[in-house]
């Protein structure tokens, strides 16, 4: 199918008669939306605050536990020459 062909096939499909959309359909899809858009609001709201969460544990971690500072040796050097 050529491009001539492929424009004239639109052109009828487009010249058709437009079809009757169910009463309700608009509605149904407002609220479908809607919902969708509070789903996706929520998650990204659960996200952020798991990343809060998790960086304020990070945080609290890390100047407990202060992993940049050396360990204290546990044992002594030998001593020699005395």
């Amino acid at each position: 199918m050529n491009r001539p062909e492929r424009e004239a096939a639109v052109r009828r499909i487009m010249e058709r008669t437009v079809t009757r959309v169910p009463p309700g359909l608009h509605e149904d899809v407002v609220r479908r939306g809607d919902r969708l858009l509070r789903r996706r609001a929520l998650a990204r709201r659960l996200l952020w605050l798991t990343l809060l969460a998790v960086a304020l544990a990070f945080t609290v971690w890390a100047v407990t536990v202060q992993p940049w500072v050396e360990p204290p040796s546990e044992t002594t050097p030998p001593l020699t020459d005395w």
